[in-house]
């Protein structure tokens, strides 16, 4: 059963990219931010009245730094969205946990902790080239913008991450992590479209029946994806679940065919294939240097949509 929450969450993922992509079109990039974040921050803050929770934190700091990680981290991946094919763009942002990896190792390395460890050595390594292949196309088409906007967001994903996972041995419930998240995404959304990232005529862009659904659309499926993540995280076995989630590469694939008719030379598929092997390699030995899921059986990495 934890299988399958986690593969829903993979496809909700994927879905809210494909959202994203398609509703980029009618907003910016701090536009989309702002109304990801309105939708998940309403909807939360219903079903936790209703159940009777709180808001009320002990670790304001904490959620102040790990949100402002979080919503750059995801500015970043939405920018690249809009200006990447979806599943390239994805793929790019699944290299959190490869980067999680080379700051174990290379801290261990530093301190003189650890011994190197050649295989995980090989799969980061590995994992660049995969890089070079799947952004061959983008860089030949003059989308290299976007492509080092996907990389910055993996690696500042994996910043977000590691601080997820602080405040969970903190003892901060999963939902009150997601609602501070969503609401700073909210107001930075805000403060970049008053800034200048909307229209040149108006602040906001015009809504349609259509790019309002999208909007719409895009906070549901973050939020179902967020809490499915969370539940399958707590009944499932840790390894199995976090290697399930590089399923919504396979989903992000197929939105991008059906919907773009997106198509890729083989050395784009070899490039996704050895990130995606790379990344299982990389979520392993983090697992395996967590002490057998103590922590991370009462907490949620939510950070995979940072």
């Amino acid at each position: 059963m934890a299988s399958l929450w986690m593969l829903f969450a993979s496809f909700a993922f994927a879905a809210m990219g494909a959202g994203v992509k398609l509703a980029s079109e009618f907003y910016s990039t701090s536009e989309l931010l702002m109304y990801r974040g309105l939708v998940g921050t309403l909807m939360l803050m219903l079903m936790v009245r209703h159940q009777g929770g709180t808001f009320r934190t002990p670790f304001p700091k904490a959620h102040v730094w790990r949100s402002i990680v979080g919503v750059t981290s995801l500015w970043l991946w939405f920018f690249a969205i809009g200006r990447l094919p979806l599943a390239t763009a994805v793929t790019l942002n699944y290299m959190a946990p490869i980067w999680i990896a080379a700051w174990m190792f290379a801290m261990g390395w530093w301190t003189g902790t650890k011994h190197a460890e050649w295989p995980l050595v090989l799969a980061i390594g590995m994992s660049f080239l995969g890089v070079t292949l799947v952004l061959q196309p983008a860089v030949e088409s003059n989308q290299w913008v976007g492509g080092l906007a996907g990389i910055c967001s993996s690696v500042i994903s994996a910043m977000a991450y590691m601080q997820v996972r602080k405040l969970g041995q903190m003892g901060e419930p999963e939902y009150r992590v997601v609602f501070y998240f969503s609401l700073t995404t909210t107001l930075a959304g805000l403060a970049g479209t008053l800034l200048g990232d909307g229209p040149e005529d108006a602040v906001f862009h015009g809504h349609t029946v259509g790019s309002a659904i999208l909007l719409l659309a895009i906070g549901f499926s973050a939020l179902l994806a967020q809490m499915a993540m969370t539940r399958a995280y707590r009944v499932g076995k840790v390894l199995v679940v976090a290697n399930l989630q590089y399923t919504g590469i396979v989903f992000s694939s197929l939105w991008g065919l059906a919907l773009w008719g997106d198509s890729f030379d083989w050395h784009v598929w070899l490039g996704i294939g050895v990130i995606l092997a790379s990344g299982i390699a990389a979520t392993f030995y983090n697992t395996q240097k967590t002490a057998r899921g103590a922590v991370q059986d009462k907490t949620d990495p939510i950070a995979s949509e940072t």
